[in-house]
């Protein structure tokens, strides 16, 4: 998608309702639908982080960029995900936390970035976060500055690409809650993305798919 085209739906995607756990669970396998919609996450007193779903131009087409994260001892080792972090105590604000970690992990100002929107929290059981995504727009070409201790590589899509229906495969994997389970991914070129950050990409198709709708 152009993206000056896609700038030309910005306040319908302001506007647009958002679909919360009845898109996340399209991203949640079959096995733990039930956990998800139970879940009370009041009673653990999960640590709070927040993201950054950023869309910018690239050669004119708007695009979508995910981190690859480094490996290390932690649940969180070698996944992918949008750039983000925990809350530090100096965040005035969950989009400040949003902010302030995409600029450490991929170089991008805070001036670079218009925050549109605030996402439906997802929470993530085995590191007891809860997480808060945002979508930002960038309004010219950016040049990425990879975090090394953190960040492996940084994935760049295309808008079009991320909402074609057939990016979303069921892919057979170990998780955290089970061997072998049958887990619905996005496919993004050779990288499946599942998990928390396919619950919150689940969203965001949902909100873009309805505002280009008209």
């Amino acid at each position: 998608m152009d993206f000056s085209d896609f700038l030309k739906y910005v306040p319908k995607i302001k506007q647009e309702k958002l679909l919360a756990e009845e898109a996340h669970l399209k991203m949640v396998p079959v096995e733990r639908i039930l956990e998800v919609e139970k879940f009370n996450t009041s009673s653990n007193n999960p640590r709070k982080a927040a993201v950054m779903m950023l869309i910018y131009p690239k050669n004119n087409n708007s695009h979508l960029a995910l981190i690859v994260r480094n490996t290390y001892p932690g649940v969180h080792s070698a996944q992918i995900g949008f750039p983000g972090g925990k809350v530090e105590l100096e965040d005035e604000s969950l989009t400040h936390t949003a902010l302030r970690e995409t600029h450490e992990e991929i170089g991008i100002h805070p001036e670079k970035i218009e925050v549109i929107k605030t996402f439906t929290e997802v929470f993530i059981p085995p590191s007891n976060f809860i997480v808060a995504p945002f979508l930002g727009i960038s309004y010219s070409e950016l040049v990425f500055i990879e975090q090394e201790e953190e960040v492996a590589g940084i994935i760049e899509f295309p808008l079009l690409d991320f909402l074609n229906e057939k990016t979303i495969v069921n892919k057979i994997m170990d998780t955290s809650y089970g061997n072998n389970i049958e887990v619905p991914t996005f496919k993004i070129n050779e990288h499946y993305v599942w998990g928390a950050t396919a619950m919150m990409m689940s969203e965001l198709k949902e909100v873009l798919k309805s505002s280009f709708k008209n």
